[in-house]
C-alpha cells in the first residue's frame, strides 16, 4: 500500500469555510478519480504556531501505479482548483510513504 499525505496549514481566517469544502467537495473528487482506496483527515493536535491551524490528509492506494497515474491525469487540476480558491491562505506540502 501507498500512502499520499498532503499537510496543510490553513489560515484561522478561512479554517472553517476550507474544512468544509475539502470533505464535501474537494476530496470525493480526489476519490472519485478511482485510484484511491481509503481517505483520514488528522488535524494537529499542538500547533507550533498561532497562525493557522493545519491537518495531514490521507490518501491511501494500492500500488505505485496507481498514485503515478492519478499524478498525471487528476493531480495538477484538482490541485489548481485548490490553489485558485485560497492562494496565499494556506501553505502545503505532499509527502509520499511505503508500507513497511
Amino acid at each position: 500500500m501507498i500512502l499520499y499525505n498532503v499537510t496543510v496549514k490553513v489560515d484561522f481566517e478561512i479554517h472553517d469555510e476550507w474544512i468544509k469544502w475539502m470533505k464535501e467537495v474537494h476530496i470525493p473528487e480526489v476519490l472519485a478519480t478511482g485510484y484511491f482506496v481509503e481517505n483520514k483527515v488528522y488535524r494537529l493536535m499542538e500547533e507550533i504556531s498561532n497562525d493557522g491551524i493545519t491537518y495531514a490528509i490521507q490518501y491511501t492506494c494500492k500500488n505505485m501505479s496507481d498514485y503515478l497515474t492519478y499524478q498525471e491525469k487528476h493531480a495538477p487540476a484538482l490541485q489548481k482548483d485548490h490553489y485558485d480558491r485560497y492562494k496565499d491562505k494556506f501553505v502545503a506540502f505532499r509527502t509520499l510513504l511505503k508500507e513497511a
